[in-house]
């Protein structure tokens, strides 16, 4: 289960593509963002929905939305799963899970990342939420009707 809508989303710290630390409350400091936790890089679904977030990549854009993805995966595995599909966004890696945790986010067992999406307004408050482990692109349209409302 996930957090909570109109939840304050929690600050974290994590070693991003960009070569420094990104943190939540710094990086995107009085800005909306799309935080997404997903499985695997390199896999077929996760493939599809970061393919499916730079193909709309333009829609956040516009409206000063960043995205942010997340996974267990290590910063050189993100580096190559960015740079082979063009992805014109931030990759976070929680190698010890410990932030998908606090998202409840996290495949204890397996100690990986499940599939959910969050869009948080400027004040880093929960306001959309979707979570489906294997319908990559819903987790994109959900996310632009979530925007198109407001």
């Amino acid at each position: 289960m996930s957090l909570r809508i109109g939840k304050k989303a929690p600050d974290f710290t994590l070693p991003s593509t960009l070569g420094e630390n990104f943190s939540l409350s710094d990086a995107v400091k009085s800005k909306a963002c799309i935080l997404y936790f997903y499985p695997k890089d390199f896999t077929t679904v996760c493939t599809k929905e970061a393919c499916g977030f730079r193909d709309n990549f333009d829609v956040f854009d516009k409206l000063s939305i960043d995205v942010i993805g997340i996974s267990t995966d290590s910063i050189s595995t993100h580096l190559k799963f960015k740079e082979n599909y063009n992805l014109p966004f931030e990759l976070l890696s929680d190698i010890d899970g410990k932030v998908s945790k606090l998202y409840k986010a996290r495949i204890p067992i397996l100690n990986m990342s499940k599939r959910i999406t969050y869009l948080l307004n400027k004040d880093h408050l929960i306001s959309a939420i979707y979570e489906n482990m294997f319908d990559a692109k819903k987790h994109i349209s959900k996310m632009v009707e979530e925007l198109q409302k407001t």
